[in-house]
């Protein structure tokens, strides 16, 4: 559960921006979609697979520059 103390006297939109800041940094929201439907697991590692392949890439790119 996400706490976020608010102080006295304190405008109830920083506070509100406070836990928006919380929820983003824990990713709870992106937890939440990534849940929303089910994935083939072929389908998750076909993905991982493309990401390293295009980090690899910029990597590479980055070097021989």
């Amino acid at each position: 559960m996400i706490v976020v103390p608010i102080k006295e006297g304190e405008n109830i939109e920083r506070a509100l921006k406070k836990l928006k800041r919380k929820f983003e940094k824990t990713g709870v929201v992106k937890e939440l979609r990534r849940r929303k439907q089910f994935d083939k697991p072929s389908v998750i590692n076909r993905e991982r697979r493309m990401k390293a392949i295009y980090i690899q890439k910029l990597q590479q790119d980055a070097l021989n520059q």
